[in-house]
């Protein structure tokens, strides 16, 4: 079954976002969880997107992906009316919302998207939603105005100053553990960032949820590419996660797994823009 893309958006140089049909998905999509998405049956690899958003009435989901890799570009290159093959989902753990109390959404890049409607549920549960949410500059800022309308306090930082306060996200979040501890953070973003996050609250002994963005290939706990170590434990981020207590992730071993595909990915996002140039798509 197709799914027409019925909107589409480019929030920064190389984020976009797109309201795609896919009505079961929507009826049935809890915050946390994801979809795997297959451009193209005949050819395509499956990748994993968060679903950022959606409307059960409409009958569409909301994916927010950045043009990195091979496939990213290529469903850049989609427009409004165009069709993607396959969308399965949703899939993974959704985030166990409550009233906790003060809860303070942590997003950094790209992970503002899979962040946001984590921090709408949580508004919407009754918490006092304190939102922290950065980029390296202002141009890579996403999702803003989102975030100010879900959260009673809104953050804004930057690495180099150009919007908000320059400061990492760290540094507003150590601010709050120290002078109102909060009851829950969720931290979504780079790997690093999210680690860092969770060595911040850890002497608070602050709860701290992480969303994992490791390698994924079909969703369903076979493949096991996406194998993490929280705990001391093996679970899989598609079936296990992709949410977990960031005080009990291996950091530094998803990171040296992460990176054994950095050169891979890198590759093939060449090769795909130098076939672009062929065909004199150089734009």
């Amino acid at each position: 079954m197709a799914h027409k893309i019925v909107s589409k958006k480019q929030l920064s140089e190389n984020v976009f976002t797109m309201q795609i049909e896919a009505l079961e998905i929507a009826q049935a999509r809890k915050p946390g969880q994801f979809v795997i998405v297959g451009i193209n049956n005949d050819y395509s690899e499956r990748i994993p997107l968060t679903i950022a958003g959606c409307d059960p009435e409409k009958g569409t989901i909301r994916l927010v992906f950045q043009r990195l890799g091979k496939t990213t570009a290529e469903m850049a290159d989609l427009n409004i009316g165009d069709s993607i093959s396959s969308i399965a989902g949703p899939l993974g753990n959704p985030t166990y919302i409550d009233n906790f109390g003060t809860v303070v959404c942590v997003g950094g890049g790209i992970g503002n998207a899979p962040l946001l409607p984590i921090a709408t549920a949580m508004k919407e549960a009754g918490n006092k939603v304190i939102s922290i949410i950065g980029a390296r500059n202002k141009e890579l800022l996403i999702l803003e105005d989102d975030f100010k309308a879900v959260s009673d306090e809104l953050i804004v930082v930057t690495d180099d100053g150009s919007y908000g306060r320059k400061a990492l996200v760290t540094e507003p979040l150590k601010e709050i553990c120290t002078e109102n501890k909060p009851d829950m953070v969720v931290a979504i973003g780079p790997a690093i960032m999210m680690k860092f996050c969770c060595e911040t609250t850890r002497p608070f002994g602050v709860k701290t949820l992480v969303s994992l963005n490791t390698i994924m290939v079909d969703g369903t706990g076979m493949c096991g590419g996406c194998r993490v170590e929280v705990g001391g434990q093996t679970k899989f981020v598609c079936v296990d996660g992709p949410e977990f207590d960031g005080h009990l992730v291996n950091f530094d071993q998803m990171m040296k797994r992460l990176g054994a595909y950095k050169d891979q990915e890198r590759k093939a996002h060449d090769e795909y823009i130098k076939h672009r140039c062929k065909l004199g798509l150089n734009d």
